[in-house]
């Protein structure tokens, strides 16, 4: 049923106008019965790994939006979870770990890796059998530089300065680290690709952050390897790479890393966006505070994505995850705009 799946087309190169679209963070606080599946849930972990919540949460905005795409939902931080790291989610704060020095790095654990992840695959297997056979599902994981800077840091932070000074002080730990994660990455892919996932996406969302030689080093190096161990296993699944905020960047990323599709953030020119069109899908990038405006702003967001990139390989999507101020008559609204484009 793969073949029948619109996001997959897409993503393997195929043009479908109107295009598909699903959005990243779809299931998520704007939602209201999100909000309260998660009140029943607990704590945000709760969520991500009791299957029965999962399954409904990423089913929610399918039930009433009918994206063509569910994700999995989860969280990029399952990896250094289950690999021994502690993890918490603090309100108004975000993720929360007890920063890794340079002597722990040798300490992480895969022993009980997939163990720990377990749930997330009952989630895959379960969300397969209950979603409509045309919607796709996608699996994800986070790239090992974002990974890192969260190990490194402890948190979210502007610029990401722990994880760089890092590199640059301790660069054969740092090394080390981003290769174990890298490695643990693709195993993860795979067991959601064995579990049903149709295609996967691997989030960069620190790659704005590093120069050049760092981008090619900690993004694309790692990606790439990630991309390599996934195709030894399933050379047909699609892989979308989501370096946001790359910038120029964006142009060699598809070739070094060999993914399928490119997810493009907001800030990505549409010129640019034709330019990398020509190698393959995009995947993006309407601004997310259009869809918070709604009107006229979101309007003419959309019309310009549809009429620059519409006749290419194109997923539409935000350039980046929606927020919670985002109402959902907006996400109806742009649904519809996009449903109902014409040529």
């Amino acid at each position: 049923m793969a073949k029948d799946r619109r996001v997959v087309r897409v993503l393997k190169g195929e043009s479908l106008f109107p295009p598909p679209l699903w959005m990243m963070r779809q299931a998520g606080r704007y939602l209201p019965e999100y909000r309260a599946t998660r009140e029943r849930a607990g704590g945000f972990l709760d969520l991500c790994y009791n299957p029965d919540f999962a399954v409904e949460v990423t089913l929610q905005p399918i039930r009433r939006f009918g994206f063509d795409a569910a994700i999995l939902f989860s969280d990029i931080l399952v990896v250094p979870h289950a690999l021994g790291r502690d993890l918490a989610f603090e309100e108004g704060r975000g993720p929360v770990m007890t920063p890794i020095g340079p002597d722990e790095i040798g300490q992480l654990s895969g022993e009980k890796f997939h163990v720990n992840l377990s749930p997330v695959y009952e989630t895959v297997r379960r969300l397969r059998a209950e979603l409509p056979a045309g919607t796709t599902l996608l699996g994800f994981c986070g790239a090992p530089w974002t990974l890192a800077t969260y190990m490194i840091a402890g948190h979210g932070t502007p610029d990401q300065a722990p994880a760089r000074l890092f590199a640059y002080r301790e660069p054969e730990a740092f090394a080390k680290l981003i290769d174990l994660l890298a490695d643990y990455s693709a195993e993860y892919l795979v067991r959601q690709i064995e579990a049903g996932a149709d295609a996967v996406q691997i989030f960069d969302s620190w790659a704005g952050v590093l120069d050049e030689d760092c981008f090619a080093r900690f993004c694309a190096a790692p990606v790439a390897r990630i991309v390599a161990r996934v195709r030894e296993r399933f050379p047909d699944v699609p892989v979308i790479g989501f370096p946001r905020g790359a910038g120029s960047l964006y142009d060699g990323y598809r070739a070094t890393t060999g993914v399928d599709a490119v997810g493009l953030d907001w800030s990505v020119p549409l010129s640019q966006a034709r330019r990398l069109q020509r190698d393959g899908a995009v995947q993006g990038n309407l601004d997310p505070l259009r869809l918070v405006a709604g009107g006229a702003a979101l309007e003419e967001g959309v019309d310009r994505i549809l009429a620059e990139l519409g006749d290419g390989p194109l997923v539409f999507n935000l350039g980046h995850g929606i927020t919670p101020e985002a109402p959902v008559a907006h996400v109806e609204a742009m649904v519809r705009q996009v449903r109902e484009a014409r040529r």
